[in-house]
């Protein structure tokens, strides 16, 4: 393709394909679509790229991304405090924040994967456990943290992790045992065949049943 190509336009094309979930023909529709735009359009889509990171901060309590920090929901003051929402990604707390979610937030930063060589110490599960350990009686008043992993094997081991952590945190700190440790429900997604769930998602799909 480097041949028939002019250079510039295989040179996105390759860039497009390093992008997640973006093979090589979704990269050179991509490039193609570039070239039909006006020059206006593209500057003001590279501009966008060359700025993505410029103003961009990680809040001091959550860990989020954010354009100061604490960020705009550690500094709300409507949101509920006693209510905190481990999850990995922010891309996470973009779709939670979907829901309706009034509570706050702790961003790991990944999971345990030993595959790839992270462990417990590359994520922000200490900052977690300080942050539990802070909330105590009289200065606290956390009453709840939500386990919001992915329901992945290192999702799964991440939020077992925590959760044994957490439960340590409690055994030495009698101030702590009234914080609850939950995990968000899984099973069947809306519109799903039951005849095509695999069998632990029917296994979980049946534990987090409820009166209907």
């Amino acid at each position: 393709m480097s041949k028939i190509l002019p250079e510039t336009v295989s040179k996105l094309i390759e860039e497009f394909a390093k992008l997640p979930g973006v093979g090589p023909k979704t990269a050179s529709r991509l490039t193609f679509y570039l070239l039909t735009k006006p020059d206006t359009d593209i500057a003001s889509f590279g501009q966008a790229v060359m700025d993505l990171k410029k103003d961009l901060k990680t809040c001091e309590n959550c860990f989020n991304i954010a354009e100061k920090s604490p960020c705009v929901i550690c500094q709300d003051p409507k949101r509920d405090r006693s209510l905190v929402m481990v999850v990995e990604e922010p891309l996470d707390v973009v779709a939670i924040e979907k829901t309706g979610y009034n509570g706050h937030y702790h961003v790991l930063g990944g999971v345990i994967s030993p595959i790839e060589g992270i462990g417990p110490e590359n994520l922000r599960i200490s900052q977690l456990l300080e942050k539990i350990e802070k909330a105590s009686p009289p200065a606290g008043g956390l009453k709840e943290i939500i386990l919001a992993t992915d329901p992945s094997l290192e999702g799964e081991a991440t939020a077992m992790y925590i959760s044994r952590e957490i439960s340590k945190l409690k055994s030495q700190n009698s101030k702590l045992k009234s914080i609850q440790i939950t995990r968000i429900a899984r099973g069947l997604p809306v519109g799903g065949d039951l005849e095509y769930a695999d069998e632990i998602t029917l296994t979980r799909a049946l534990e987090g049943r409820r009166e209907y």
